[in-house]
C-alpha cells in the first residue's frame, strides 16, 4: 500500500488523498468590460469564477502554469498566455511587457504569497484584485495520525497549517513541497523536498523516486 499522501481530494495515481481543506466560492458581482484582461494563479479561481459568471470567457486569460491554463481552456476560456516559471512574483515580470498599458484584473484567493498586483502597478500595468475564494481548514473530532515513514505532498502554505491543525509531526515523515514559495512557509522542524515542477503529479513521482 502507498506511503505518499497528498492533502486534498486531488487524484493523482500512486498517491493516497488526505483532505485537510475545503476551498469557498465567494460570489462577486464584476463588470469584466471595464478589463483588457484576467490573470489566474489558481485553478480554483477560474472554477469560482466559472461558477457565477459567463463573461469572463470574452476577456484574453493569462495562466500562470499549464495546468491553470488546461482549466482556462477546458471552461471555455481565451488563453493568451502561460507562464514558464510556475512563480508568482517571476509570473508578474513575464506578464509586463504583455500587459503594458492594460488594464488587468487578478481573480485570485484570500490568501497570496506572491507580491504579483504589486509587480505589475509598478509596471505601469493597472492591475485590480478581487477575492473569489478561500481555503478553510477542516476539522477533524480528533488527531489524524499516519502511518510512520509516510511521505506528505503539500501544494500551499494552507496545507501546512491545515496539516498540522490535523495531525501531528513525525520524525520519520518525510515532506515534499509543490514548490520554492510553499517551502518558505514550513516551521524550522521540518525540512522539505522541492518537487521539479509545480504539479501534484511530479510531486508523487518525486516521492516515487524517495521510496
Amino acid at each position: 500500500m502507498s506511503n505518499i499522501y497528498i492533502l486534498s481530494d486531488k487524484k493523482v495515481e500512486g498517491a493516497i488523498n488526505f483532505p485537510v481543506f475545503e476551498i469557498n466560492f465567494k460570489i462577486s458581482d464584476i463588470d469584466f468590460s471595464s478589463y483588457d484582461a484576467l490573470v489566474f494563479t489558481s485553478k480554483n479561481a477560474l472554477y469560482a469564477i466559472d461558477s457565477f459568471s459567463q463573461e469572463w470567457k470574452d476577456k484574453a486569460a493569462f495562466a500562470i502554469a499549464p495546468q491553470t491554463a488546461k482549466i482556462v481552456k477546458d471552461l471555455g476560456g481565451k488563453l493568451e498566455f502561460t507562464g514558464l516559471t510556475n512563480h508568482g512574483d517571476k509570473f508578474a515580470l513575464e506578464l509586463v511587457p504583455l500587459l503594458k498599458n492594460k488594464k488587468v484584473l487578478y481573480l485570485r484567493g484570500a490568501k497570496v504569497v506572491s507580491k504579483l498586483s504589486e509587480v505589475l502597478n509598478e509596471n505601469n500595468i493597472q492591475c485590480d484584485e478581487i477575492v473569489v475564494y478561500e481555503s478553510v481548514c477542516k476539522t477533524y473530532e480528533e488527531k489524524q495520525s499516519l502511518p510512520r515513514n509516510s511521505i506528505i505532498i503539500f501544494s500551499s502554505p494552507s496545507t501546512i497549517e491545515c496539516f498540522l491543525k490535523n495531525s501531528t509531526w513525525d520524525e520519520s515523515f518525510r515532506a515534499i513541497s509543490i514548490g520554492k514559495t510553499t517551502a518558505n512557509y514550513f516551521p524550522e522542524y521540518i525540512k522539505p523536498i522541492i518537487s521539479d515542477n509545480t504539479s501534484l503529479k511530479s510531486c508523487v513521482q518525486k516521492a516515487l523516486e524517495l521510496n
